[in-house]
């Protein structure tokens, strides 16, 4: 298979990249505040998003063990630590920067996504991780037609569709369910959330003549304000269809891979 080069504006931030949060940011666990600063750090562990680095002084008081235990993370290393409050423990629930971490982020505090209950950017919650301040979503309206093949049966032929154009990602194109071919399709249990765009209100399994493709569409029927005009419109993975723009046959884009950084603090 011929290699492509991306037709995407990519990542601009390379790890272990420094910069202050212009956000109030605030931590609840079973109800309970376990960090409210105005003075966070974000950390790149990887280019696709930050992690946030929370002075230990915004932190309640006691709501912190130290396990005793080294970590070796991709900027520095770091002492695990245990979440405590009352009866409630999560081991394990966050990372001290140690000295040899960048310069901006020593002695601060990191947290594992799921080791707070909710998290909140001013008073408005934040899902999945923290929207990077480098990455921009837009939504347009587009006339020119998309076709979705796959095995060489058509999936979905529409005269227009709304583009979301998101930094570091392949562009999608969601399309008016009435020029899909339903009898292709199967809803599947899959719900998926994006910081950017919401959560998920279906997926879809592929059928065609030849195999059945699991997920290989989805739509969010309530996206985030951001990207309204997507709401119950219908994209496809481009990585795995054959897709047509203005019945120009479009690359297959290299599939997206993140770095499961989490692996390397268990």
């Amino acid at each position: 298979m011929t290699e492509h080069p991306p037709d995407y504006p990519g990542m601009i931030v390379p790890v272990g990249h420094v910069e202050p949060v212009p956000r109030r940011i605030r931590g609840y666990v079973a109800g309970r505040l376990v960090f409210d600063t105005v003075r966070a750090r974000y950390v790149w562990l990887w280019p696709g998003y930050p992690q946030y680095c929370v002075p230990r002084g915004d932190i309640a008081e006691g709501a912190l063990v130290d396990e005793g235990r080294n970590l070796t993370l991709k900027v520095g290393g770091a002492r695990r630590q245990s979440l405590h409050l009352g009866s409630l423990t999560r081991p394990g629930a966050a990372w001290e920067w140690a000295e040899d971490a960048p310069s901006g982020i020593v002695g601060h505090i990191s947290f594992r996504w799921e080791a707070i209950d909710a998290w909140f950017e001013e008073d408005e919650q934040v899902f999945v991780h923290p929207r990077s301040p480098y990455t921009r979503v837009d939504a347009l309206r587009s006339g020119r037609g998309v076709r979705v093949e796959l095995d060489g049966t058509v999936l979905a032929d529409a005269p227009n569709s709304v583009m979301v154009l998101e930094t570091g990602l392949p562009t999608r194109y969601y399309l008016d369910r009435v020029y899909l071919d339903w009898t292709r399709m199967e809803p599947t249990d899959t719900v998926t959330s994006c910081p950017y765009k919401g959560t998920t209100s279906g997926y879809w399994a592929v059928r065609t003549d030849t195999a059945t493709y699991p997920d290989l569409a989805w739509a969010y029927d309530f996206p985030t304000r951001q990207v309204s005009p997507v709401a119950g419109l219908v994209a496809f993975y481009n990585e795995q269809v054959d897709l047509y723009l203005d019945g120009r046959p479009l690359p297959r884009p290299a599939p997206v891979t993140r770095a499961i950084w989490e692996k390397e603090q268990r």
